[in-house]
């Protein structure tokens, strides 16, 4: 049977054209249905306060810098969305005296624009995001050497190699409501892909790479960060491969509330738990990841009820 047109954008795939069974059942999952979707390799954590949230996100950064030495560098792959547990990380960091100088981070992406990733002067930019709310608030006695910091570039082959030699132990990130991770998007519906999106090994394949954003990605950001102003937003990105995720001992996604909604958390969890991975949905290839953490804050998981506002 031909796979529906997307009901977002006809000349892309997305969710909306998975089986109507299937996203049915996602959305009729109960906070406690969600809470059992756990299984070996995936799980579901839940946290009752923002507050709580975010400090265990923060502390993701600690715990995995705290375990890197000069002879096994370790570092994270980390998120602009969410933010708010970046200025945690710094506090967190300047309160323990943790010496970062054999620690790494990497950037999970970056905007593209004329032939290059936008520049820190850009109002968007990812990686003066990560600077001014984390890394320069971090004691310079104690800070990260600038050759340990990563971050996506037009010539990816630097980033690339930075992942050689150093031990991932988690690659965190949140969902947006596309169901992407970094800025892995669904593909347009054209060419070999006209009738069925990529396999899940084929989408596996990818490094980092130049993404065209899928127009509910730019919807999506021009909400979160610019007010709405559609036209702000970049149309291309730099994002972190599947090939580096991978790589990561740990997927770790956090759910606020607020960059998905509550149909998307209910539907990618089912995806993962039942390992049901589809491109049109990139989220649910993470089934295939070895170690996938998803946590929610309780307050922002919502119902998929019919609500007129």
């Amino acid at each position: 049977m031909a796979r529906a047109l997307s009901t977002i954008a006809p000349d892309w795939w997305d969710y909306t054209t998975l089986p109507p069974d299937l996203l049915r059942d996602a959305a009729r999952l109960t906070p406690e249905a969600i809470a059992g979707l756990g299984r070996e390799g995936f799980e579901v954590v839940f946290y009752d306060t923002l507050e709580s949230f975010y400090l265990a996100e923060a502390l993701e950064y600690i715990d995995s810098w705290r375990a890197s030495t000069p002879d096994n560098p370790v570092g994270l792959c980390g998120p602009i969305g969410p933010t708010e547990q970046l200025p945690l990380v710094a506090q967190l960091a300047n309160a323990l005296d943790l010496d970062l100088r054999n620690a790494h981070f990497w950037g999970m992406d970056e905007w593209y624009l004329d032939g290059r990733e936008a520049p820190p002067s850009h109002p968007l930019s990812f990686a003066r995001c990560d600077r001014e709310l984390c890394f320069d608030r971090i004691r310079p006695e104690l800070a990260m050497p600038e050759a340990n910091l990563h971050f996506p570039a037009a010539d990816v082959s630097a980033y690339e190699a930075s992942w050689s030699g150093v031990r991932c132990a988690i690659m965190q990130g949140g969902q947006g409501e596309v169901k992407h991770w970094a800025f892995n998007d669904p593909p347009r519906r054209s060419g070999q892909y006209r009738d069925e999106p990529p396999s899940p090994a084929t989408y596996r394949e990818l490094g980092t790479r130049v993404v065209e954003l899928h127009p509910l990605t730019l919807i999506q950001n021009a909400r979160t960060s610019g007010g709405g102003n559609i036209p702000l937003v970049p149309t291309h990105a730099l994002t972190v491969g599947p090939r580096q995720t991978w790589q990561a001992d740990t997927v770790s996604i956090w759910h606020p509330g607020h960059h998905d909604n509550p149909f998307g958390f209910r539907l990618t969890a089912l995806m993962i738990s039942e390992g049901v991975a589809d491109a049109a949905v990139p989220m649910s290839l993470l089934a295939g990841h070895p170690r996938v953490r998803f946590s929610f804050w309780r307050g922002g998981l919502g119902t998929c009820g019919t609500e007129m506002h």
